[in-house]
């Protein structure tokens, strides 16, 4: 893969850092793999070896929906599972250039279950901001663009902004920015500059901030969403965790602003130097900061140390450590805060903790590998995890019980399945 501004020094020393982004979340660029994928399974049966000894799974009593973005085939999909099984319900081609792969990678559903915002991740290489209405899956307004490499979003409780971290994966190792939407209008109002590869956003249950992390600089970041500020930092570092005073990122050698001009060769040596003083400094690598429901606890998952955080909201202290699989790096909660869901990326699982106990309950391979995102039905049932897959095999939806920690079900959709949101469901 070309990534522009760095030099092979710098690549070097990303691969050493083992960012699972960087890594495998362009699956489809890697050569296909001949490897053990485990069997689609129908409702009420059990799903690996390792449940033999838990309850079967009874057959699901309503009809569930999500989305999920297809990055490598420019489309989206609103899966549907219930009694019936699993489908693939609809597929919304996307994009602008015809010859360019723009990948959906961040989905995000309003409040009101009126419309599906997406953000694309390639192009220029810059992405867009999408809006689309949920039914006809059409476009609303024209797609915005915003900074290198926008990833996952989020939407406040009221539904009127979205806020979109801009990976900036193409770009110098500087930091890069946070860009806040106007969700009516599809207009961009700010963009706050955080720190370097942030990537995953979550709103707190009050609306009141919203978190991301930065893989590069090992740092968990809370915003004012009033603000739009950075109104505190943690840092992640897992041989010495705790809040932030005066953060350590690269910003005093960000002085290009938002522009994209490529720097001139003293400008970018300066900036690879910078990348190599770090380089030891990164333990965590996170890739996801989730508040919990009632919005007391922010969880963090380490990618590169294969562990999961779990920071106080109002001491702003660590206060946990789970250990896990291999590569966490998407996170979700069920609504009654009784379990903690981790899709393992390197790992190809997901695991499943108990939040009161701390215990591992399972960890559940997933129908193939590269594992992405994670959503929960309202009722807690049931979890829907996209599964990337490998080369030229196509994403997977997988379908896991919550009472059973099986996989029950498995859609294939379009290649390298990432962002997936839930959408509602339907008592029969």
């Amino acid at each position: 893969m070309h990534r522009l501004g760095l030099s092979p020094n710098s690549r070097t020393l990303l691969g050493r850092l083992t960012v699972a982004f960087l890594l495998v979340g362009l699956a489809a660029c890697a050569s296909a793999q001949e490897h053990s994928v485990a069997t689609d399974l129908p409702a009420g049966s059990h799903a690996t070896e390792d449940d033999g000894q838990r309850a079967m799974s009874s057959a699901p009593e309503a009809d569930y929906w999500v989305y999920v973005g297809a990055e490598s085939a420019d489309k989206i999909h609103r899966v549907r599972f219930g009694p019936d099984g699993v489908e693939v319900e609809q597929t919304t081609n996307i994009g602008r250039l015809p010859t360019e792969v723009e990948g959906p990678h961040g989905l995000a559903i309003s409040p009101d279950r009126r419309y599906l915002y997406m953000t694309t991740g390639h192009g220029v290489p810059d992405g867009h901001f999408w809006k689309f209405e949920i039914g006809p899956d059409s476009l609303v307004a024209e797609p915005i663009l915003l900074d290198r490499f926008p990833a996952t979003l989020d939407v406040t409780p009221d539904g009127l902004y979205a806020f979109v971290v801009n990976f900036n994966l193409y770009g110098a190792m500087v930091p890069s920015t946070m860009s806040v939407v106007y969700t009516p209008d599809v207009v961009e109002v700010d963009q706050i500059e955080l720190c370097t590869m942030p990537h995953g956003v979550r709103t707190h249950r009050s609306g009141s901030f919203v978190y991301t992390v930065c893989m590069m600089d090992d740092q968990l970041v809370e915003v004012d969403t009033r603000s739009f500020q950075v109104s505190r930092r943690f840092s992640v570092d897992l041989d010495g965790p705790g809040p932030l005073t005066d953060p350590v990122t690269m910003e005093d050698h960000h002085h290009a602003g938002h522009d994209h001009e490529v720097p001139d060769p003293d400008e970018q040596r300066d900036r690879d130097a910078i990348v190599e003083a770090h380089a030891h400094q990164v333990t965590c690598s996170p890739t996801w900061g989730l508040p919990s429901p009632d919005g007391s606890r922010v969880f963090v998952a380490c990618n590169a140390g294969d562990e999961i955080l779990e920071v106080d909201h109002d001491s702003w202290e660590l206060i946990r450590r789970f250990e896990t699989g291999r590569g966490p790096y998407n996170l979700e909660i069920t609504s009654d805060g009784r379990l903690l869901i981790a899709t393992l990326k390197q790992g190809d699982a997901v695991e499943f903790f108990d939040l009161e106990t701390g215990e591992s309950l399972a960890r559940t391979p997933t129908s193939t590998r590269v594992v992405h995102g994670v959503t929960v039905s309202p009722d807690d049932r049931y979890a829907f995890v996209s599964v990337e897959g490998i080369g030229a095999e196509p994403g997977k939806v997988d379908v896991f019980d919550l009472s059973t920690f099986q996989r029950v079900a498995s859609a294939e959709v379009g290649q390298q399945a990432s962002g997936i949101d839930f959408y509602r469901m339907e008592a029969r």
